[in-house]
């Protein structure tokens, strides 16, 4: 993708009532580690809350992290909240426990790419380099 010269900044989020954030808080890392610049919001944030953080943040990306099951109302309302904000320019992706049959269906609603748990680090790190550049 083409660079401005600005970062890519990623918000990462743990929508509803998870109460585990181990595996959002590697993910956050490795894409410090990356160089990349990263906001993590930590747990039990709303779909409002992380959007409107992701406004405040000015973010490319916004990375999202399920474990609770109920991603397919957290993820669209999330793309919901973009769309009516005029943002729905910056990119969603989603992880965490999320049944294989529901991939399809996620990414009807317009998330870009699941990752599963057992995903590289360097495989996610990688989609957002080939996928992703900062918004103008």
């Amino acid at each position: 993708m083409v660079n401005s010269g600005r970062k890519i900044r990623i918000l990462v989020a743990k929508p509803g009532l998870d109460g585990h954030d181990r595996g959002a808080r590697v993910i956050a890392r490795a894409y410090r580690d990356a160089g990349f610049e990263v906001v993590y919001t930590g747990l039990h944030q709303t779909p409002e809350q992380i959007v409107a953080a992701a406004l405040q943040e000015d973010v490319d990306l916004i990375g999202l992290s399920v474990l609770s099951g109920a991603h397919m109302y957290l993820f669209k309302r999330v793309l919901e909240l973009l769309k009516a904000n005029k943002a729905d320019d910056v990119m969603v992706i989603g992880g965490g426990i999320i049944p294989e049959e529901d991939i399809p269906k996620l990414k009807k609603l317009g998330i870009k790419e699941i990752f599963l748990p057992g995903t590289s680090l360097d495989n996610i790190v990688g989609w957002v380099r080939d996928n992703v550049s900062p918004r103008c």
